[in-house]
């Protein structure tokens, strides 16, 4: 079983990008489970069309620690398995308590024990932040690899870099490797070259560049991935090559993080200040 985390700059398509992926795996005869790990809870609502689940801390909010399996973890598009963590009441507490005790609870429960014939574990974490329960997938090795979802904007570039210094920390102790970047372009000019161009200096590579297209709109207001709204379509086959090439994937690497410095200077490189 492999396990996967996906990060990226708050915003920047992760929850999107995750379920579309997933949807590709899932065609393709992958068993996957998906963690969200966002306070908010979306990450799993186009998998389950549209339906709000309820997360593991309001499942222990309102019925103790006496839960199944089941009461957390529902069956969405192609028999994937969706979980959501959740997150405090407003105002209250930390987030990053939830992804802990999401991870903890369904590894109690059995839910990655290989009678679930898993194939892939996604974990899809909150924007660019590293620390605390945040950092959880990369400190304690509960994800083996990791994809970062960026785009050519400054700050997505940025945050990246950022989350590169976190699996660098704890690469050693947790084993945990970059697996690649994943562009979601947001059509700035010299977008593909700049982020290949980020990833070499990284020591990873861009494992795909996923173009900007309204479909990905049109199936969200119909609460689907792409693959399942419109199968035929372009975009659907963007998704099914970004599955293809994690599933294929061979390169994990611990990034070599840039000055920010070196940063500015590739985004002036490529046009971005010019």
């Amino acid at each position: 079983m492999r396990k996967v985390a996906i990060y990226g700059k708050g915003g920047i398509g992760k929850s999107t990008t995750t379920q579309n992926t997933v949807a590709g795996l899932v065609e393709m005869g992958k068993k996957v489970m998906v963690v969200g790990c966002d306070p908010k809870a979306d990450s799993t609502r186009l998998l389950l069309g549209g339906l709000a689940q309820k997360s593991v801390l309001d499942t222990l909010r309102e019925e103790g620690e006496d839960v199944e399996l089941e009461d957390v973890a529902k069956t969405g598009y192609g028999d994937s398995v969706c979980v959501e963590s959740g997150g405090p009441e407003p105002g209250v507490g930390c987030a990053g308590r939830g992804i802990i005790t999401s991870i903890n609870l369904l590894e109690a429960l059995g839910a990655y024990e290989e009678d679930k014939g898993l194939d892939y574990v996604f974990y899809d974490v909150l924007g660019d932040v590293v620390c605390g329960g945040f950092a959880m997938p990369i400190r304690e090795g509960k994800a083996q690899e990791i994809y970062i979802v960026v785009s050519g904007e400054m700050m997505a570039m940025y945050a990246a870099n950022n989350i590169c210094k976190g699996i660098q920390k704890y690469a050693e102790g947790g084993g945990v490797r970059l697996g690649g970047l994943i562009c979601n372009s947001r059509m700035v000019d010299n977008e593909a070259e700049m982020i290949k161009a980020l990833a070499d200096k990284l020591g990873t590579q861009m494992i795909h560049f996923v173009p900007r297209d309204n479909q990905v709109q049109r199936a969200e207001i119909n609460r689907k991935t792409v693959i399942d709204f419109s199968p035929e379509h372009a975009q659907a086959d963007e998704y099914r090559a970004l599955a293809k090439a994690i599933d294929e994937n061979q390169m994990f690497v611990i990034p070599k993080p840039l000055e920010i410095a070196e940063l500015e200077q590739l985004l002036m490189d490529y046009g971005l200040f010019g």
